[in-house]
């Protein structure tokens, strides 16, 4: 009768092959990292060793490559990256035009982009409302709504 560390082979093909398909859906080098570590466990099988010693140059491998490469290999990914803002972070001292009333309770107004929001007029000015027309910029995003300053309170 056929021992299982016989077929230990199979298992750690299969550990690979899971840890690249996991690589593929995140995308952050870890899973990477412990499928070469788990090829290097597969080659101390190979080579005969005892399953416990496979194992350990598995766990071995794996931690210095994450501690080692994935550092230098997600530095690389981000050098020449885009730091344009986007999503709330872009909206953040966009001018925007007044389409309704905006009051400490609520109004409408037009971004530049040409979004359509939700305001309020932030605590930190004096004015109680902002009518049609009216410029005004946005200092914050609080859930659905835009945060807004008239323009004569507006730092340059």
């Amino acid at each position: 009768m056929a021992d299982l560390t016989d077929y230990l082979w199979i298992v750690w093909l299969v550990f690979i092959l899971v840890c690249v398909i996991i690589e593929l859906l995140s995308l952050e080098f870890t899973f990477l990292m412990i499928a070469v570590g788990s090829l290097a466990g597969l080659g101390a099988n190979l080579l005969g060793a005892v399953w416990w010693l496979q194992i350990v140059t598995a766990a071995v491998v794996s931690v210095l490559l994450i501690l080692l490469i994935r550092p230098v290999l997600l530095r690389l990914m981000r050098k020449g990256a885009d730091h344009t803002p986007s999503n709330v972070a872009a909206l953040l001292g966009m001018t925007a035009q007044v389409l309704s009333t905006v009051r400490p309770s609520g109004g409408m107004v037009k971004l530049a982009n040409g979004e359509t929001w939700t305001a309020r007029l932030s605590p930190d000015t004096d004015t109680q409302s902002a009518e049609p027309g009216e410029i005004v910029r946005v200092t914050a995003i609080e859930g659905s709504t835009a945060v807004v300053l008239p323009s004569e309170r507006n730092i340059t």
